[in-house]
């Protein structure tokens, strides 16, 4: 059988695959962005990435909110990453993080962090198991050609598996496909820039043989790309065919856009202010990151924005309690997500159908969930506790919301159960609620 044949086979089981139950029924997944980066742990805070993307900025990715792209930031001479790296810690590489981070491992008690997250309520953790550093956070038998021995001999993937397996949880994993600062380090200033930044050559095997080995050892119950995929479909197809068949309930992202050879038109200036012109107008309109729909995908995944309403595509929000995903040691207690904020927009998300995918971004230097974070966590399993019959397992109902000034009404149903979540002045809610279902619907403060 050629391999063009082989590919169109293997796109057929792809597009057939259905998203699962558990997903469905999930609500709740626990992220973690834990990475080199999690040591220097900083960011500029006070704007979101929404904010940012829209400004116009040429370089605005310079100035990004999220930790985790520290190594990118320091790329910039002026960006406040690189100040305060000057400041801090003088002309020492970025490489060398690593090896804090893997110190620090002698404090990191898997089974701990797997009770909190199933306290909440998650049904999923999705870890990163590689950024795009290019660091992997298993003891990959992947060459790295480019910086060998660069991963940790330490399994942490393997561990956290096993641990969040054990709490009644589903493990999933992220990787960078798009993105590999150890194969291209192109500085990513503006959104035009990603194109040119996704490593070709050899680099499309090397990532497939990651994913490979990601699939075979850990058996998956989510895989979780970012930016887009550094090959065409013919490349990709066989690669999520295969790991459906080792996991016939598992899920994929929408993030495995795959590359084109067009894209080499992004080293136009016309290209490259059409592609800004989009991403700023995109972003401001839709008040986050939604990503284009690729052609091989199960579940939307917005990132710190929600959709209006119900999708007929299965989704999930995406996102950090403050601006970032990795730690940011600059966040203070404001920049982090209120309470009832928080509570509500696992309501408002569960409504429109979709899963709240919450980051947690650990220390690097000690390996702990910091307090700030926890907190969070702590909130999310008191009222998933008192509630969570309301949200997990439910779907939407026939509408998903109801408001009259300040005050707000969310459906959730299962069955012929309807439940509904009041969030503002109860004392409107018979003005709120209609007049059909005043009487039979529990409600939810």
């Amino acid at each position: 059988m050629s391999a063009r044949r082989r590919a169109r086979d293997a796109a057929r089981v792809v597009r057939a695959h259905g998203v699962p139950d558990w997903w469905l029924d999930a609500k709740l997944g626990i992220f973690i962005h834990w990475t080199p980066a999690s040591v220097p742990g900083f960011a500029p805070t006070g704007q979101e990435i929404a904010e940012l993307l829209a400004s116009g900025d040429p370089t605005a990715l310079a100035h990004s909110p999220y930790s985790e792209w520290y190594e990118n930031s320091l790329r910039f001479a002026d960006s406040p990453v690189s100040r305060h790296h000057a400041s801090t810690y003088g002309t020492r590489p970025y490489r060398e993080f690593a090896r804090e981070w893997e110190a620090a491992l002698e404090s990191w008690n898997p089974d701990d962090w797997a009770r909190r997250f199933a306290a909440t309520g998650a049904r999923y953790v999705v870890l990163v198991t590689k950024h795009h550093d290019g660091y992997c956070l298993w003891p990959t038998s992947v060459p790295n050609p480019h910086e060998p021995r660069w991963h940790c001999e330490r399994d942490v993937v393997g561990e956290l598996a096993e641990a969040v397996r054990a709490a009644g949880m589903r493990f999933g994993v992220y990787y960078s496909g798009g993105i590999d600062s150890r194969w291209n380090d192109h500085p990513i200033g503006a959104f035009s820039d990603l194109p040119l930044a996704v490593p070709r050559g050899a680099y499309p095997d090397y990532a497939r043989a990651q994913v490979e080995e990601l699939v075979q050892r850990y058996r998956p119950s989510v895989l979780w790309n970012d930016i887009c995929w550094p090959a065409p479909a013919a490349h990709l197809a066989p690669i999520l065919a295969e790991y459906y068949a080792t996991a016939p309930d598992g899920v994929v992202n929408d993030r495995f856009l795959c590359w084109s050879p067009a894209w080499v038109l992004a080293r136009t200036t016309v290209v490259r202010r059409t592609i800004d012109r989009a991403v700023s107008n995109a972003a401001r309109k839709e008040r986050g990151i939604i990503p284009p729909k690729p052609r091989f995908y199960d579940v939307r995944t917005p990132e710190y924005t929600v959709f209006d309403d119900v999708q007929r595509t299965p989704w999930e929000c995406v996102r950090g309690m403050d601006n970032s995903f990795g730690y940011n040691r600059a966040s203070t207690e404001e920049d982090f997500i209120a309470r009832d904020d928080l509570l509500w927009s696992l309501v408002d998300i569960v409504a429109k159908g979709g899963n709240l995918l919450l980051n947690v971004g650990p220390r690097g230097e000690d390996a702990q969930i910091p307090d700030v974070q926890q907190r969070r966590l702590d909130w999310l399993t008191e009222f998933t506790s008192a509630h969570g019959h309301a949200l997990f397992g439910t779907r939407p109902w026939s509408r998903a919301a109801d408001a009259a000034g300040d005050t707000e009404v969310r459906y959730t149903s299962r069955g012929n159960d309807v439940f509904a979540f009041t969030h503002g002045d109860a004392d409107r809610l018979t003005d709120v609620l209609p007049e059909s279902v005043r009487e039979a619907i529990p409600v939810i403060p």
